[in-house]
């Protein structure tokens, strides 16, 4: 059966039989009347010259074109490759945009920095902190064998659980770019008012104060949201109003009689902040999930606001955040039975950031890892236990300034090495703006980068109406 090749529009002219009256030839003051007659292709499936008892009105260049456009005629490569007809790689398979990223034209830059982060670096340093425990715990267990076991054990898996309830709180307000400085002013007033009404019972005490963290979390969050202001700087002022209520107890409050003792049942607690923590992870490593924690993260003016959706992200982050803080005061005014006067604010957010940034949570805000928190809370344990043994002199706020100068090591290398893939892996790749004063052959390597002319010109030489009625008629 005889198979006519498939038309092909170039230009504003369409080729094939259907325009073979349009597409014929030159003009006669050109080249004559014998350049008037129509050309005749073989038939792509008789391989005869013409089809039908029809001419194809098409020029040698343009059987070749349209060859090219039939998807029968083209290699696997061209199939492959993403090129077109003119031989040009596509736009978007070619430049920049490979088949595994093409759903990263869907985000919004807007909303953050398109693309899905890298989680190689997040890895590679959970592996460090890793062998980091390894070797700590070792130490420990080789030179004071009673402090990772038994009731030391136990004692250790209560510290650790509160170090990572702190790292946790200041984990999530870094992750949603509103960093909550009031952590340690929280824990402690938290742990304070526990105390303070811990006849009222255990539970009933450690919900007031919950619902007293939430108060103080809520108008954080109320003043960062409402005037679109720095969240370090709105709960800085806020931690320093709960340390004038702290500064107001001048006695040291000790739990009645009888009350619960969480280093009995310490391995439950410790399993529990580990399941959030990789929990959160997990999540936070989501895509969507991680570009929605990420949309206070500003992309340009930092003064600008992020619309409805990010300031509701920075206010669930805030309350998050001082939850957790009193979880970790209240614990801990259960595990030492007995809350001190002194101030130890400064001690404990030092120790929430120090946890969050080593364990791989970005200083801007975002980006974070999977099991970075678990591990650096378990650390720090391990490090103040064994500081403590050894040199019991030195104080926490060298651990926590420590552990601060470590995270932004880990911050600067996760922002380096975490970020998506670049769309355009060069500069130079970047569409241009050109003038329209040359075309650019099939052939040339330059792409895009090169200038060409404004839309696409037919090969065919110009024809005059009466070349058209003549092959109309001709070709009867």
């Amino acid at each position: 059966m005889c198979r006519p090749l498939r038309p092909t529009r170039i230009g504003s002219a369409r080729t094939g039989p259907a325009a073979s009256g349009r597409a014929a030839g030159p003009a006669a003051s050109d080249v004559g009347a014998v350049a008037r007659a129509p050309a005749r292709v073989p038939c792509t499936g008789t391989g005869r010259s013409g089809c039908g008892g029809r001419p194809a009105a098409a020029t040698q260049q343009e059987a070749l074109l349209m060859a090219y456009d039939d998807s029968h005629f083209r290699s696997d490569r061209d199939q492959r490759s993403g090129l077109d007809y003119r031989g040009e790689e596509d736009g978007v398979a070619g430049r920049g945009y490979g088949l595994a990223n093409l759903e990263d034209v869907f985000d919004d830059p807007a909303h953050g920095e398109p693309g899905r982060d890298r989680l190689g670096v997040h890895l590679v340093w959970e592996l460090l902190l890793l062998f980091g425990v390894g070797v700590i715990g070792y130490v420990l267990y080789r030179d004071s064998r009673f402090a990772v076991t038994g009731d030391g054990l136990r004692t250790l898996m209560i510290s650790a659980t509160i170090l990572g309830l702190l790292a946790v709180s200041a984990g999530l307000s870094l992750r949603a770019a509103s960093p909550n400085l009031a952590i340690g002013p929280v824990a402690l007033a938290s742990a304070l008012y526990f105390a303070e009404h811990a006849n009222r019972g255990v539970l009933v005490s450690a919900a007031q104060a919950g619902a007293f963290a939430l108060a103080v979390g809520a108008l954080i969050a109320l003043v960062t949201v409402g005037l679109h202001v720095p969240a370090w700087a709105a709960s800085f002022g806020a931690g320093l109003g709960v340390v004038l209520w702290i500064q107001r107890h001048h006695q040291t409050l000790e739990l009645p009689r009888g009350s619960y003792q969480p280093v009995s049942h310490a391995v439950y607690w410790f399993a529990g902040f580990a399941a959030l923590a990789v929990v959160g992870g997990l999540l936070g490593s989501i895509r969507p999930v991680r570009r929605t924690l990420g949309r206070v993260r500003p992309v340009g003016d930092p003064a600008d606001r992020r619309g409805g959706a990010a300031a509701t992200v920075s206010v669930a982050a805030l309350l998050g955040s001082s939850v957790f803080a009193a979880a970790a005061g209240v614990l801990t005014a259960m595990q030492d039975r007995r809350v001190e006067p002194a101030d130890t604010s400064l001690v404990l957010t030092g120790l929430a950031l120090g946890g969050a940034l080593l364990g791989g949570t970005s200083g801007f805000g975002r980006r974070g890892g999977l099991f970075g928190t678990l591990l650096a809370a378990v650390l720090l344990a391990l490090v103040i236990r064994y500081l403590r043994i050894t040199h019991p002199g030195v104080s926490q706020l060298a651990i926590a300034a420590g552990a601060i100068g470590v995270g932004l090591v880990a911050t600067r290398l996760v922002e380096a090495f975490g970020r998506p893939h670049p769309t355009f892996p060069d500069e130079s790749e970047r569409w241009r703006t050109v003038s329209p004063t040359a075309a650019t052959g099939p052939g040339d390597d330059e792409g895009w980068s090169g200038p060409r002319s404004m839309g696409w010109t037919s090969p065919l030489p110009a024809s005059s109406a009466d070349d058209r009625w003549r092959d109309d008629w001709s070709g009867r």
